[in-house]
């Protein structure tokens, strides 16, 4: 694949317009997807020089500088290479991009694979990474010439089998494989080294280095066609090897060369072309400047990506996507057990027998990244009775899945607010939930040793197990920020009507954001309506009409009626008046969590008397039709800072 060096002037601020306009294209590419991984030190062939990198910060600079140089070269020419020696230390560097990909996921299969060798391989002296778009390899010698490795030739075989074809079909596909990989081959020998065929409905692409000779491109197809036809009946295989890459699959995987365009050129199509390629330039130019954060932005996602995938690939957190495929029997809808804005949960049974939930994905929005990136690395390992346990997920397939503990009582707002409720929840059963949330929050904020900010608090995220004890789930929007930190500055994110106002109004983000969530929910949980649910007796929110029956003294009136009385009043009223305390206007006149556990398990402790929350006289949650739309919001925020910060006398 060549880059012509007039386009590359441009090549960069064609990437931003493309990924603006087409942001499909940077997320889920199949060509990012990682094929193979080899880390470790190699042993130089016989008279060849080499000595092994220092690890320090001279080194680390200097690798800096050659990645560098080859990505300025992979983008004006599609690969490169670094060989040389800098303060006495030998580098040698391949980076090279399948001739069938386009410019930008070239740049971004490069960037993926450099992502990749730094976060597995580490201060390893050599490494290489193959993808399904592009290859990079660095060692400590100059290995541009060799064509086959006898020790480090691997193979990659999906895990899809033709095992529902007859055997007669077995043979067949088989036989058109082998046909294919020789096609393949040939055509690549006879192409400079790259080849892409179809042939009986198996496609194929064979892929030498532009640095090895057409003998040495010839010795690597052949043994990486001998590993490829290894993975037979598999729909799909890869052989790879020292100087080449080599694929057949039942799905067209690659994109078709440009073609040729032949004909007289007039002077008028001339005129025409040249001007598209002057108007396109300056509306690329003009892309570029308008959009550069989003563009850093998605190369920031795809890292984080690469960075989870070989976390957990090889670690006991990964599961291959065909199990938990076959576990929910193929994602049947029967097997559904909830939907929320980030993907559907569906209810599974693993070959030993253990049930899990299976969360599939959407991907439909720039932030799917960072959510999961969320879920995978900052909760793996954090563990709590009353925080859902995080058992794994998967990367590789046509999908990202998460796979936790399966909650068999499904989520708290079913036993509150539905209509036809299959249960009414006792007010022990409440209390008890409470308690549980509170706890499971506080560990959230610093009982593992780091401070996490959960930022979605609500019913529907409260999970409750045979017993109907409680576990917070869904930790998409959650945040870690370290403990010199007084607060986040971020963009706005949860349930709104959950929200606390500091955190609404000015972005400032702390665990007294998840303090006021829960308040809200302890009342919603007490009186069994939603907070922004007005009834006729009352048209302001939940947490106005507490408040006003506190002033009255009266808040045993507002507990549920359900509950027809069997409740104990005392209690009751101290609950929702720690629910006030949670929902206060200042942040720092709430409790924290550990405070509120406090509250709610030491017997005879003193209850602080709460200040006047904030009033918010509207709708306070998002249309389903259109969860983007900007509300506008009437909110007596009462922010004067009261002095000091409670303390509770227990």
């Amino acid at each position: 694949m060549q880059f012509s060096s007039a386009n590359s002037v441009y090549l960069a601020s064609g990437l931003i317009f493309v990924l603006n306009f087409f942001p499909f294209l940077s997320f889920a590419n199949p060509h990012f997807h990682e094929a193979g991984l080899i880390c470790g030190q190699n042993i130089a062939p016989i008279n060849t020089s080499y000595n092994i990198p220092r690890s320090s910060e001279v080194v680390e600079e200097i690798e800096s500088e050659v990645g560098d140089e080859i990505e300025s070269l992979v983008i004006n020419n599609g690969w490169g290479l670094y060989a040389g020696n800098k303060t006495n230390i030998s580098f040698y560097a391949l980076a090279q991009c399948y001739q069938d990909i386009a410019p930008v996921d070239c740049y971004f299969c490069y960037l993926t694979s450099q992502d990749i060798r730094n976060d597995a391989c580490g201060r390893a002296a050599s490494g290489r990474v193959y993808m399904d778009g592009c290859f990079l390899r660095f060692d400590n010698y100059n290995f541009f010439n060799e064509s086959v490795d006898t020790t480090k030739g691997i193979s990659n075989c999906s895990s899809r089998s033709a095992g529902v074809l007859s055997v007669e079909d077995v043979g067949n596909f088989g036989k058109n494989v082998v046909k294919l990989i020789d096609k393949v081959t040939s055509v690549a020998l006879k192409n400079g080294g790259f080849a892409v065929k179809g042939l009986n409905g198996v496609f194929g692409l064979a892929q030498c280095w532009k640095t090895l000779s057409d003998q040495g491109c010839k010795e690597c197809l052949t043994k990486a066609s001998q590993n490829a036809i290894g993975c037979l009946p598999s729909r799909e295989g890869r052989g790879m090897d020292a100087g080449c890459y080599l694929r057949y699959s039942t799905v067209k995987f690659y994109n078709d060369p440009p073609k040729t365009i032949t004909g007289p050129s007039t002077w008028g199509k001339r005129v025409a072309i040249g001007s598209s390629v002057v108007a396109f330039s300056m509306l690329s130019l003009f892309a570029a400047y308008a959009f550069y954060a989003r563009f850093k932005k998605s190369i920031q996602e795809q890292r984080k990506l690469a960075r989870i995938s070989h976390a957990y690939k090889k670690s006991y957190l990964y599961f291959k996507y065909e199990i938990l495929e076959k576990a929910t029997n193929y994602f049947d809808p029967r097997m559904k057990i909830g939907q929320g804005g980030a993907g559907s949960v569906y209810i599974g049974t693993l070959p030993d027998g253990k049930v899990i939930a299976v969360k599939r994905l959407f991907f439909s929005t720039s932030r799917w990244v960072e959510e999961f990136f969320n879920e995978v690395d900052l909760i793996n390992g954090i563990q709590h009775k009353n925080l859902v346990k995080f058992l794994g997920c998967s990367i590789e397939g046509p999908e990202s899945l998460l796979v936790y503990e399966f909650v068999p009582n499904k989520s708290l707002d079913h036993y509150l607010f539905d209509k036809n409720r299959i249960k009414i929840l006792s007010w022990k059963e409440r209390f008890q939930i409470i308690i549980g949330t509170a706890e499971g929050i506080a560990f959230l904020h610093g009982g593992a040793g780091i401070r996490i900010v959960h930022r979605d608090i609500k019913s529907s995220n409260v999970l409750l197990d045979e017993d109907f004890s409680p576990k917070v789930a869904d930790f998409g929007l959650a945040r870690h920020f370290a403990e010199d930190k007084t607060h986040l500055s971020t963009e706005l994110a949860g349930t709104l009507g959950y929200m606390a106002p500091e955190y609404l109004v000015k972005g400032q983000l702390t665990e007294k954001a998840d303090v006021f969530s829960f308040g809200i929910l302890v009342l919603e949980i007490v009186c069994g309506r939603k907070h922004n649910y007005a009834s006729k007796e009352d048209s302001g929110s939940l947490l106005q009409t507490v408040w006003t029956f506190y002033q009255a003294d009266k808040l045993e009136e507002l507990v549920d009626p359900c509950l027809k009385g069997n409740f104990p009043a005392l209690e009751a009223g101290n609950v929702l008046k720690i629910g006030l305390l949670c929902g206060q206007a200042s942040a720092t006149s709430r409790p924290s969590m550990v405070e509120v556990v406090q509250m709610l398990t030491v017997p005879n402790c003193a209850i602080p008397e709460p200040n006047q929350p904030p009033f918010l006289n509207s709708n306070s949650s998002f249309p389903a039709a259109n969860p983007s739309r900007l509300w506008k919001l009437s909110i007596d925020l009462r922010l004067e800072d009261y002095p000091g910060s409670m303390k509770l006398k227990c």
